[in-house]
């Protein structure tokens, strides 16, 4: 049996179905029934987001299609403000690390796909991959993704030990406290071996929801040529107990209001299936330039840097207790205008080839055999000092994966009063460790006033002693300390 043989049964299913829960018309229909929306019809709709509840297709198709500025400028307002008081200004830190860039599939915008002369394809060892973990931890990092290209050799089995590969890896200064997974969809099967190692969220992007663009990007006769597989991976995430799972689309392939739509059908349709449990995570990215792939050098639906901004805001106001990661593929410039929009996580420190953090350090330099290329390729100390001078404080927690606090639960207390409560303190508590055991000293400053500002809302509280105490803890060596 060959590698697309294994999932005929599976294609099967999907095939067997007289429609998905994207319905390419009707999306257009909404869009175009709100060409132009008067200021009254977009204040409606953020009155009703003021509420923090997730919007309807037709009240996103709203926000979409404003053009007035006055209007605009009220909707990046409010959805700063959601953003505080859903995730209030602590912004997440991680970084992707890419095990594989062997692929069977042929997409027409990734450097990965299979026809691409230009990439030189390696599966990490085990041996690499603790290498690799060690560099990042000696940088700070404590919370990573992991990157696989769909390949025979890089199939569930394979995948579960390189989580408990990275999990084993432990230096002088930690280890990396929770990896997630961005991969090809699986069956529920191979999702439960996952979730065993203890994976923490679950990523597929659907790279465009658009049927015909799917079709026309994704070669027939591949695996991610078959859209409803794709799209319906969270679901059997959610059947085998994943119940944290990441979105995304590639934005650039198609239209970008359709997509959004697009996004938000999906969160929709999770809700409906699975008790209101939506995506833990939308990611957003741009298609950037990728070795040997013309294709994305001129998206034809390339998004402007002023619709970047307002679909930032739009999905914070239409799913406001879903974490929106801006990746580094934006520049640094842009992540710092969108960040204030919703923006709840950011990689930094990103190195994106196989074997990456290894050749950049030994070489000082990106690799230049890479699935897309990155905006932002500061180091890790240099972004956390400038979130610091945003006065946002710089979190690495993984206190919520850890206690168990995913899927309904975390919708449950998904609130400011536990976003302050816990996030907050969680927040002060690794980024102190971060200070102490990474941080250069210009950074170390920055940092240890932003500790004080956050600190300054806890006084007078019990909550404040602890805090000043573990603080304490922190300096004197001891490690993970969280509520």
């Amino acid at each position: 049996m060959n590698f697309l043989d294994k999932y005929q049964d599976e294609f099967a299913k999907y095939d067997q179905m007289e429609h998905d829960f994207i319905d390419d018309d009707k999306i257009w229909s909404q869009l175009k029934k709100w060409e132009n929306p008067g200021k009254e019809d977009v204040r409606r709709v953020l009155k009703k987001a003021e509420q923090c509840v997730r919007l309807d297709p037709e009240e996103m198709a709203i926000l979409i299609q404003n053009q007035d500025q006055e209007t605009i400028e009220e909707m990046f307002a409010l959805a700063n403000q959601l953003k505080q008081e859903v995730y209030g200004d602590r912004i997440v830190f991680f970084a992707p690390l890419y095990i594989s860039d062997e692929c069977a599939n042929n997409c027409k915008y990734c450097g990965f796909r299979s026809s691409n002369q230009d990439m030189h394809r390696k599966t990490l060892t085990m041996d690499e991959i603790e290498e690799e973990v060690k560099i990042m931890i000696e940088e700070g990092q404590k919370r990573t993704v992991l990157v696989y290209g769909e390949s025979p050799s890089t199939e569930a089995d394979f995948m579960c030990e390189t989580v408990e590969k990275v999990y084993s890896v432990k230096t002088e200064h930690g280890e990396i406290r929770r990896a997630n997974i961005n991969c090809a969809p699986l069956t529920v099967d191979e999702l439960k071996k996952l979730k065993e190692v203890g994976i923490g969220t679950f990523q597929v992007f659907q790279e465009t929801y658009n049927h015909q663009t799917y079709r026309e990007v994704h070669p027939e006769g591949t695996i991610k040529g078959h859209y409803r597989w794709r799209a319906y991976a969270m679901d059997r995430a959610q059947e085998a107990g994943v119940d944290d799972v990441g979105l995304g689309v590639l934005f650039g392939l198609y239209d970008w209001r359709f997509e959004m739509m697009g996004l938000l059908y999906h969160t929709i349709h999770l809700e409906e299936e699975f008790n209101g449990v939506g995506p833990h995570t939308i990611s957003f990215p741009r298609i950037t330039p990728a070795t040997g792939t013309p294709f994305s050098d001129h998206p034809e639906y390339a998004v402007s840097d002023s619709d970047f901004k307002k679909l930032v805001a739009i999905l914070r106001l239409s799913v406001p207790y879903t974490g929106l990661i801006c990746t580094a593929r934006e520049p640094d410039a842009v992540r710092r205008q969108v960040i204030p929009f919703g923006v709840s996580q950011i990689d930094a420190g990103t190195r994106i080839g196989v074997g990456a953090y290894a050749q950049s350090k030994q070489a000082n330099a990106l690799p230049d055999k890479e699935q897309f290329s990155i905006g932002d390729a500061r180091t890790l100390d240099h972004v956390v000092a400038e979130i610091c001078e945003m006065d946002c404080i710089p979190s690495f927690c993984t206190a919520c994966y850890r206690a168990g606090r995913t899927g309904e639960e975390f919708m449950k207390v998904a609130k400011s009063k536990f976003v302050y409560n816990f996030c907050i303190p969680n927040a002060i508590f690794t980024m102190k460790e971060y200070l102490v055991d990474y941080a250069s000293e210009e950074t170390r400053v920055k940092g240890d006033e932003v500790i004080r500002q956050h600190m300054e809302q806890f006084i007078g509280q019990p909550v404040y002693d602890t805090i000043e105490k573990n603080l304490q803890r922190i300096e004197n060596g001891e490690r993970d300390l969280r509520f």
